[in-house]
């Protein structure tokens, strides 16, 4: 990537040497009194210096079968203009126009540094501890198990588990948070953190390629291959645009001096020249995906990583967005806060169900391991069967324990007293006999009631769909005033949920699901755009989901349309201006009101003019605060 934006560079600066050259042989011409056969070779080689390889651009792509593109407009009504003897319009042209190009360049380049050095994430060294000395070696030789040292000022180079030591980490290059974490022995340490102060020592969990800051690389590089319908419509009108033209221009050339008494035909070729330099669309060409890139990294710089223009164009445009309840709206740190046995002890009760659980990484499992508060005898435990959203069958202690929801129980027959609690209530029966429930809460995210308040004024459907229970799910549904709520569904279930909300949809407008990404792939995938929250760390969030928070804020999705919508403002604005130059300067040239001079400024002008527009994007601070809802 970074030697083809070099060579790039080095081809651009080339290209703008090769024009002043052209520039000064043009300037002497024009102030030289010359012969003419002189003046025509000067001015061709500075056409030549000027414009070779735009026309050598032009062959290439006509053996190639790709006739009508700018090069191909560029060059014939450039070598029209010096058939009928217009030297230095042609020239001009040529000179005018690649001076445009180096801009434009300069534009495209200066987006892509602004999102490379946003991303500029990537370790370029890991510490390893041998022989009681620090070893720097690349991080793509460090192995999964391998102990790493980062000190104060260094990035995290690979994700891990801290062993010892405690410091502040920056995860702003990730997350667009400025304000540091703490963590310590036994906390998650994710590859691209950088260490503010303290020594740490982590034990590497995944190697480099699978690490974080690899897959968040990948897909920020490829992001731009997913194309939006506002490039797929450019790339189809440029298909007939662009052959309609060549057309306009030969009618526009060979019509008149037959058609109309006196016309002469060179100043109809001329004019039809004219056309055909007006014509040119680079201006949407270049400017559109210049508009959805910059969109992508004005989103990267708040934490948002988006895969693709196509998931930005639908981010702008919800009629609902559907989230998951557990780690999307709520925290997901479950607590214990009742325990009701029957015809047994809580401590009895509590050290089944939690033995029960022992090999699941669940949210409510780890928080009844939590209440136990004991060292796991795994050797009790064998049997474990996971009965997809229902619970836990186990045999502890040669006795049957069933742990889950009230479906589990029913699958089972079993007789219970089924309870309303407001939490999410897990029931255990042993040998086929119900012996009570305990009550788990999860506390609402801090910012989730500002979130849907500011989404309820974007005009957004709010749904929430979960596995949990319906007065679970109603109590979360009052405290943040949602506008629908769905419980006690299977994964399957929110599926066809979710399919009946994308089917019942306004027309034009995209249905968003937002979840934890640990168990949501399939809602993620099957949306029209799937946000993964909190994903750091979350292989199956990063690769099922289209748009990535990178933090546990669901406010970001608010602050995502609004970048979203903003980005298409200024691509439908870009549309519009170019359409609308272009039309008027095509009429205009068409009846010889505008010469080849206006025909540049037609082109690289509009162009120019537009990637400015464009460039508008990368500011993302500025245009949130002056954000109007439309």
């Amino acid at each position: 990537m970074c030697k083809h934006n070099e060579h790039n560079h080095k081809h651009n600066k080339s290209s703008l040497k090769r024009t002043g050259i052209a520039f000064i042989v043009f300037i002497t011409v024009i102030l030289s009194h010359l012969s003419e056969p002189v003046k025509f070779s000067l001015f061709f080689l500075a056409y030549l210096l000027a414009g070779g390889d735009i026309l050598l651009k032009a062959f290439r792509n006509i053996i190639k079968g790709k006739i009508f593109d700018e090069n191909f407009l560029m060059s014939i009504a450039t070598l029209g203009a010096f058939a009928i003897k217009e030297y230095p319009e042609a020239v001009m042209v040529m000179v005018l126009y690649q001076i445009g190009e180096y801009f434009q360049h300069m534009a495209v380049a200066k987006s892509r540094n602004s999102i490379t050095a946003l991303m500029d994430i990537r370790p370029d060294y890991a510490n390893i501890e041998k022989d009681n000395k620090l070893i720097k070696c690349s991080p793509n030789e460090v192995k999964t198990g391998n102990i790493i040292v980062v000190n104060t000022g260094e990035k995290i180079p690979l994700d891990g588990i801290v062993t010892e030591g405690k410091a502040s980490i920056d995860t702003s290059a990730l997350t667009g948070e400025s304000v540091p974490r703490e963590i310590k022995a036994g906390d998650e340490a994710i590859s691209g953190f950088i260490n503010l102060n303290g020594c740490l020592k982590i034990r590497v969990t995944k190697p480099f390629g699978e690490s974080t800051v690899s897959k968040i690389l990948e897909m920020v590089q490829h992001a731009v291959t997913k194309k939006a319908k506002a490039e797929n419509f450019i790339t189809r009108f440029a298909a007939y645009y662009t052959p309609l033209v060549v057309a306009g221009a030969v009618l526009l050339a060979v019509l008149p001096p037959l058609l109309i008494e006196n016309a002469v035909f060179s100043v109809w070729l001329e004019r039809a020249l004219t056309f055909l330099a007006i014509s040119c669309p680079c201006a949407l060409v270049i400017s559109i995906p210049l508009s959805f890139f910059g969109g992508i990294g004005g989103a990267s710089k708040c934490g948002i990583l988006i895969k693709g223009s196509s998931y930005l164009e639908t981010l702008a445009n919800p009629d609902t967005i559907v989230f998951d309840k557990t780690g999307t709206l709520t925290k997901g740190s479950f607590k214990v806060t009742q325990i009701h046995p029957q015809n047994i002890s809580k401590e009895e009760l509590l050290e089944y169900t939690a033995l029960a659980e022992c090999s699941s990484s669940h949210p409510i499992a780890l928080s009844l391991k939590e209440a136990y508060g004991k060292d796991i005898d795994r050797s009790r435990v064998k049997d474990i069967t996971d009965i997809t959203g229902s619970g836990i069958k186990a045999v502890v202690s040669g006795k049957e324990i069933l742990v889950g929801n009230s479906k589990l129980l029913d699958m089972y027959n079993i007789n219970y007293s089924q309870n309303i609690e407001a939490g999410t209530v897990v029931y255990t029966a042993i040998d086929g006999n119900y012996k009570g429930y305990i009550v788990i809460s999860d506390e609402i995210k801090d910012d989730a009631k500002q979130a849907i308040c500011t989404l309820k004024k974007l005009d957004v459907n709010i749904v929430m769909l979960t596995g949990d229970t319906e007065k679970a799910a109603e109590n979360v549904k009052k405290q943040l005033c949602l506008d629908t709520v769905y419980s006690d569904l299977l994964p399957n279930q929110k599926v066809e949920k979710l399919e009946d909300i994308i089917e019942n949809k306004e027309k034009g407008k995209s249905v968003i699901f937002a979840g934890d990404g640990i168990n949501d792939a399939p809602v993620l995938t099957r949306a029209d755009a799937g946000i993964a929250m909190g994903a750091l760390g979350s292989d199956a969030a990063i690769e099922s989901a289209d748009i990535v928070i990178m933090d546990d804020k669901p406010s970001k999705i608010t602050t995502g349309i609004k970048i979203a919508r903003k980005t298409m403002q200024i691509v439908k604005q870009n549309i519009i201006f170019a359409l609308g130059v272009k039309a008027m300067f095509l009429v205009l040239g068409a009846f010889g009101m505008v010469t080849m001079w206006g025909a540049v400024f037609a082109d690289v002008g509009v162009a120019f003019i537009a990637i400015l527009n464009a460039m508008r994007t990368l500011n993302v601070k500025k245009f949130l605060k002056s954000y109007i809802t439309t």
